[in-house]
């Protein structure tokens, strides 16, 4: 659906793009080149853990006559940090010294939680969280503020919450010997340690299938859907598909695309 996803390449040529955001798609491109050659060479636990992370900083460290050195700052999600040993850090660090040019290295890397944003009333999302029962939904926009609920359940934007209503319709409208399970945004275990949260996991008839919703911002993100959506078939996901909220304006868009996914998932 919608354009050709674009690579980091092609659009950090663009001229006229913020030197902000040509800053952040750089060091995702360092990061991002780092992941898939630990993936080739075969270490795919230190693949999938780079892919959990943010190049958050390249800080230049060192000058040397032929050589510049940097300090590389990683962000993960705090439930995360454990998993990010000295070991691994010293991998994800070798294979950024092996995809940036001869005269660039990587001198240091350390790796730091990533702080939710904070709103107004903190204290009373915080309270409220902490009053529940232990769950794996929606753990990481659960403290968010500013994300849509519905029947106890969280979701990252407006996009996820509408699809989630249309799945909601398809559920109520099917018998109910022969309806759907909708779990937006679990946290699924699909290797040793680092879990993978998809935007939709449906079961249907013996069968279990995603769906991902891919907002305006997804460009330039197809090696890491690669990846993630090959972890989720070895783990026994039959059905995977992407719905597009630039080419799905329209409820019954939505509809159709449901409608689909559930066939193709049982088919």
């Amino acid at each position: 659906m919608g354009e050709e996803l674009r690579s980091l390449d092609d659009i950090l040529a663009n001229p006229n793009l913020p030197e902000e955001e040509r800053q952040r798609l750089h060091r995702e491109k360092v990061l991002g080149a780092s992941g898939l050659l630990l993936h080739e060479q075969g270490d795919l636990e230190t693949a999938a853990l780079a892919a959990e992370a943010e190049l958050a900083e390249l800080i230049l460290w060192n000058t040397f006559d032929n050589e510049v050195g940097f300090k590389a700052v990683l962000m993960v999600e705090p439930y995360l940090l454990a998993q990010y040993t000295q070991e691994v850090l010293d991998k994800i660090a070798g294979a950024m010294r092996a995809t940036m040019p001869h005269d660039e290295t990587i001198d240091e890397i350390e790796v730091r939680p990533s702080v939710p944003r904070v709103s107004v009333d903190w204290r009373k999302r915080l309270k409220a969280a902490n009053g529940q029962q232990p769950t794996n939904q929606a753990r990481r926009v659960r403290l968010e503020p500013q994300h849509p609920t519905e029947d106890g359940l969280h979701f990252t934007n407006e996009w996820e919450w509408k699809v989630y209503r249309v799945l909601k319709e398809r559920q109520a409208a099917l018998p109910d010997n022969d309806t759907i399970g909708i779990l937006p945004l679990p946290a699924m275990k699909v290797l040793k340690s680092v879990p993978v949260e998809p935007d939709f996991l449906i079961t249907y008839r013996g069968r279990a299938g995603v769906i991902e919703v891919d907002g305006p911002y997804h460009k330039g993100m197809r090696s890491d859907d690669h990846s993630r959506e090959r972890l989720l078939r070895n783990a026994g996901v039959k059905q995977i598909d992407r719905i597009d909220v630039r080419d799905t304006t329209k409820k019954e868009d939505v509809e159709k695309f449901v409608i689909d996914f559930l066939k193709h998932l049982v088919g």
